[in-house]
């Protein structure tokens, strides 16, 4: 059985405003750089099995998965579908505001001009099903969003847990085919 590694991207200034990025694209604070310099001296002593790091084209990814390949010597390669969910209009406003928490529960809604929860879910799983096809290991370094477009790759959830699902900076998951 193969392994998939995820993690989320270091910490932002707009995680630390309680603000959603989206795809709006916004740097590491120092914190961040931090965070994923950290966890790559972590992953290095682990030396756990990865072959390739894939990361979002948004900055906040693409720097984490630096650090990440600076400590560990794994290669880095940007995949475009691991960017994160376009949240439309509201990208900026606090994460846990009301009326996006219902609006996450609405899978075919474009949030005045985002990207659906299916239209994520369908570029997610199709990356994820060409990464299965391949014999490689792979360390996703990506966003909160796709991390539960991931998690229910391989997990039944119901629509409030979906919408609920989250991980933290640099927090490392591992998923087996």
């Amino acid at each position: 059985m193969g392994k998939l590694y995820f993690t989320r991207h270091g910490q932002t200034v707009w995680n630390v405003e309680n603000k959603i990025c989206g795809a709006t694209d916004i740097a590491l604070t120092e914190l961040g750089h931090a965070q994923a310099i950290a966890l790559g001296r972590r992953l290095a002593a682990e030396k756990l099995p990865m072959d390739e790091i894939l990361y979002s084209p948004l900055v906040r990814a693409s720097e984490t998965a630096r650090h990440i390949s600076e400590e560990t010597g794994i290669p880095m390669r940007m995949e475009p579908r691991l960017k994160e969910q376009n949240f439309g209009r509201y990208e900026t406003t606090p994460r846990d505001g009301k009326e996006f928490q219902i609006a996450k529960t609405h899978f075919l809604d474009h949030y005045d001009g985002g990207e659906t929860m299916m239209q994520l879910c369908q570029r997610i799983y199709n990356l994820l099903d060409d990464i299965r096809a391949s014999d490689r290991t792979y360390l996703l370094v990506a966003h909160n969003g796709i991390s539960r477009a991931i998690h229910s790759y391989f997990h039944d959830m119901t629509n409030e847990e979906f919408a609920a699902f989250g991980i933290g900076n640099c927090e490392v998951r591992t998923y087996t085919w």
